[in-house]
């Protein structure tokens, strides 16, 4: 055990001055009780709850107009692709399978 390690220990109260195990401390026998909560009522708690909202809500950045439209175009035209291309792909698939098992 280093220098460092057995002061913080001492200051602890784990060790002894001259570094032996300090005698432990017997738990206490009564445990205490946490204090009661009062009771608050069910308006007080919704209010506070959307006061917390209102005010989370305040520390959002919320996008500009034109990075809406970009990013809506963006998202639009890639699933018109993506919808093309699953098209496309299922029209050749099935055709091929028709010309592979004829009737």
């Amino acid at each position: 055990m280093n220098r460092q390690t057995r002061r913080l220990l001492q200051r602890q109260g784990q060790l002894g001055a001259d570094g032996t195990p300090a005698a432990r401390r017997a738990p206490p026998t009564a445990t205490r009780r946490p204090a009661e909560r009062e009771k608050v009522g069910i308006g007080r708690r919704v209010g506070t709850f959307l006061r917390e909202v209102r005010s989370e809500l305040s520390k959002v950045l919320w996008p500009r107009r034109d990075e809406v439209v970009t990013y809506s175009t963006v998202v639009l035209t890639t699933l018109v692709f993506i919808a093309l291309l699953i098209f496309g792909l299922n029209y050749v698939f099935a055709r091929g399978v028709i010309h592979l098992f004829p009737r």
